[in-house]
């Protein structure tokens, strides 16, 4: 049974370090200016999909500021967490 269990939750890891690489790259492509509808809308589902498990670990962990930088700690943190679970479980 657990077999089953961790099986499926190993995917459904998968699919949100997917989602979170793509809030990523689409991320950078809004901070270099990209174009296009296409770019707003998978931004749009990406952040619904990550922001609530990233908003709390946020809290704890605010984003450092170098000058007009900022290096979201929380994003990195739930990432790896979500790696080590991913191993953990699958």
């Amino acid at each position: 049974m657990f077999g089953v269990i961790g099986f499926v939750v190993g995917w459904l890891l998968t699919l949100f370090i997917i989602v979170m690489i793509g809030r990523m790259i689409v991320d950078w492509a809004v901070t270099l200016e990209a174009r296009g509808d296409w770019v707003w809308k998978v931004r749009r589902v990406t952040h619904a999909v990550t922001e609530p498990v990233l908003a709390p670990v946020r809290k704890v962990l605010p984003p450092l500021r170098f000058g007009g930088f900022g290096l979201d700690l929380a994003f990195t943190v739930v990432f790896i967490a979500a790696l080590i679970l991913r191993s953990i479980v699958w």
